[in-house]
């Protein structure tokens, strides 16, 4: 597996935050009557992605563990152990054994926000999903 320039990591960084700024514009944008019924403003959890090589596409999903919402990760409960597992150290996600094609694919993932109160801010660019997905588990199975 061969690494790419990290200079290519600079526009899944600004892909990210735009996407967290218009979460963000979306939640304040919510009428004072409806902002009682709904969930605080403040966003808390953690925001995850994952981009394809030369950002050619892109999924994110904001997933808070310390609520009985978790957002809208197909598998909250699973990714929220295995973050909790290794401590909110998104590189000690508890990896599976498993054998990948050597196809060289590039995805990055992200994780930015808090989780269970501490920020996180991390990013890793694996040579394939498949590589990806016995890295992480469930957590950016979405």
């Amino acid at each position: 597996m061969s690494a790419r320039p990290t200079s290519r990591l600079r526009p899944v960084a600004a892909t990210a935050a735009a996407l967290l700024s218009l979460a963000a514009a979306a939640t304040a944008a919510v009428p004072a009557h409806a902002a009682d019924e709904a969930a605080p403003a403040r966003a808390t959890g953690v925001f995850l992605t994952v981009t394809g090589d030369d950002n050619a596409w892109v999924r994110g999903v904001l997933l808070d563990c310390r609520t009985e919402r978790p957002g809208h990760h197909p598998h909250a409960a699973e990714a929220c152990a295995a973050i909790d597992a290794a401590k909110g150290d998104f590189d000690k996600l508890p990896a599976k054994k498993g054998i990948c094609t050597k196809q060289y694919a590039p995805v990055t993932v992200s994780a930015t926000g808090t989780h269970r109160g501490k920020p996180v801010s991390w990013q890793k660019t694996y040579g394939n999903a498949c590589e990806m997905g016995y890295s992480t588990g469930a957590v950016f199975r979405f």
